[in-house]
């Protein structure tokens, strides 16, 4: 098969489960397109965008775009500091003004990496500062993650993989508990350069009045790139 009909069933391949589940109107979409660039053996610099709509591919009410820095103190801990900007409209159409937040967001995060046979776990710590049109916030996020290769030893060039993914996200005001988000899917490593993943993500957010209790389509497209010093290690998928 093909890279180019992988491509095409891929995003077949979750539609009968959300079509059983639920009618696609009730079924928002999330959108991301994650480019990566790896300067040597240790730094690297990201780039990222996000589009997600309340409808299935209709009602788009938040876009972000951030960047970040990151550097590998070792092959199981990593650093990172990042900044960007997220929009919120109101729900009942595309990109319906007012807004409901217009942030400024900057963060730091601790990534610890292990693993047990072929299944690779990622704990994620992120500390974030949000300047939002309610006012500056703190928030603090913890995902644990699981990823499984299923046709190969570990993840490289034409390999099938299973994600797993969980996220609290705490502030240090009352209610305290934010949000959770929980996400299953399955992604495809064409190569080096180019990776894809695909899912279902479920996100309950419990003073927050957007996107309570909603489910998402998620799909997201990595492409990575490398300087001659840099030496290529598949990366976790992006959030």
């Amino acid at each position: 098969m093909t890279d180019t009909n992988i491509f095409k069933y891929f995003l077949l391949l979750f539609i009968p489960c959300f079509a059983n589940a639920q009618e696609f109107n009730d079924l928002g979409t999330w959108n991301i397109l994650n480019v990566r660039y790896q300067v040597d053996k240790r730094w690297t610099l990201t780039g990222e965008g996000q589009l997600r709509s309340l409808s299935f591919y209709k009602q788009f009410h938040y876009y972000e775009f951030k960047g970040s820095v990151g550097y590998k103190v070792s092959d199981q801990i990593s650093v990172l500091m990042g900044a960007g900007s997220y929009q919120t409209y109101r729900e009942g159409g595309n990109f319906v003004e007012p807004k409901i937040n217009d942030e400024f967001r900057m963060w730091s995060q601790v990534s610890l990496n292990n693993s047990w046979q072929r299944l690779k776990l990622e704990h994620r710590y992120r500390w974030e500062n949000r300047w939002t049109l309610r006012g500056y916030r703190n928030r603090f996020r913890y995902r644990l993650q699981a990823q499984l290769p299923l046709n190969r030893p570990k993840i490289q060039a034409k390999t099938w993989y299973a994600v797993a993914s969980n996220e609290l996200f705490l502030t240090d005001k009352a209610t305290y508990f934010e949000r959770n988000r929980f996400f299953a899917g399955m992604g495809y490593e064409f190569n080096s350069h180019v990776a894809m993943q695909g899912g279902w993500l479920r996100q309950f957010d419990y003073f927050v009045n957007d996107e309570i209790g909603r489910n998402f389509f998620q799909i997201s497209l990595q492409l990575r790139f490398k300087s001659k010093k840099a030496s290529y290690t598949a990366p976790p998928p992006t959030e």
